[in-house]
């Protein structure tokens, strides 16, 4: 969901991965840009210092710039969720499908920033939770991307069943797979996508659970309304079955336990720039140019 909604802009939190090629330049370039505009900027001495510790409170700045790729940015929005604060995603890797702009597109993309000369890109997020067998919930995960619900090194395939609805749930059904991904839009460029699951437009409120090497052709990617409560039970006793959120947070999943996802509250806004859209993005990342081509 596009925004034009923007709050003023003078305290400015970074991110990054200490000694990752090109940050030291970034971080350089981003300071004298903010000198021009008299930003502050926080967690640059800390970042440049080596420390992946965040040194600012998230809720304290009016805007985070993470220095590196999607992971980078992933970490940051999660860091900030809740709090509205704009993230703006400066690649310093390869794909960087979410970010915003190149290390070298820096100074000018802070200078649009200062002169109000952006949008803001509201994505929305999960809520991801852990059901003990009583009904007892853990704290909750936020996910920008995707909850990957998956076999451990050692473990054998997975039967693993799917519910939707909460009061009494829905069975969907039961497969043998290495997993399962429920993705939001965002995620459906990601981790889903390179196991067969759709391209969904940002706009459209979805969550995408896309089964991971399942054992029969038969089962494909589901598509659930937003607001839909998903529940996933492991039914093989014994097995290591793990929970990752965003490729960063773990946890093992017990017999008896169950994962619950969620619409989360939060929405992450991302900065964006005139000319830049989610089709101009699919076209640059995922090369889907091809008019010199063309049969005459």
């Amino acid at each position: 969901m596009e925004s034009t909604r923007r709050r003023a802009i003078r305290r400015v939190g970074i991110v990054g991965k200490p000694g990752r090629e090109g940050l030291g330049v970034a971080v350089g370039r981003l300071r004298e840009a903010a000198a021009r505009h008299d930003l502050e900027l926080l967690g640059d001495d800390a970042l440049l210092a080596g420390h992946e510790d965040i040194s600012f409170d998230p809720s304290s700045i009016d805007l985070l710039v993470t220095l590196g790729g999607d992971g980078t940015l992933l970490f940051g929005a999660r860091m900030v969720a809740g709090t509205d604060v704009p993230v703006l995603g400066v690649n310093l890797g390869h794909l960087g499908f979410l970010t915003s702009v190149a290390e070298d597109g820096l100074p000018e993309a802070l200078d649009r920033i200062a002169a109000g000369d952006y949008r803001l890109d509201r994505r929305f997020t999960l809520e991801v939770r852990v059901r003990d067998a009583d009904g007892t919930e853990g704290p909750a995960l936020v996910a920008l991307n995707d909850a990957v619900l998956h076999k451990g090194r050692f473990a054998r395939m997975l039967r693993i069943a799917v519910y939707v609805g909460a009061d009494p749930p829905i069975e969907v059904g039961a497969y043998s797979a290495d997993g399962i991904i429920l993705s939001t839009p965002t995620g459906s460029t990601a981790y889903s996508l390179s196991a067969g699951g759709p391209i969904v437009v940002p706009t459209v409120d979805c969550v995408v659970a896309t089964p991971i090497c399942p054992h029969t052709m038969a089962v494909r990617p589901l598509v659930f309304d937003a607001d839909s409560v998903i529940m996933i039970e492991a039914l093989s006793t014994g097995a290591e079955v793990i929970l990752t959120v965003d490729g960063r947070d773990g946890a093992r999943l017990e017999d008896g336990q169950m994962l619950v996802v969620r619409r989360g509250r939060a929405s992450i806004p991302l900065v964006r720039f005139h000319g830049q859209s989610f089709f101009s993005t699919l076209r640059e990342k995922l090369h889907w140019v091809e008019r010199g081509e063309r049969s005459r």
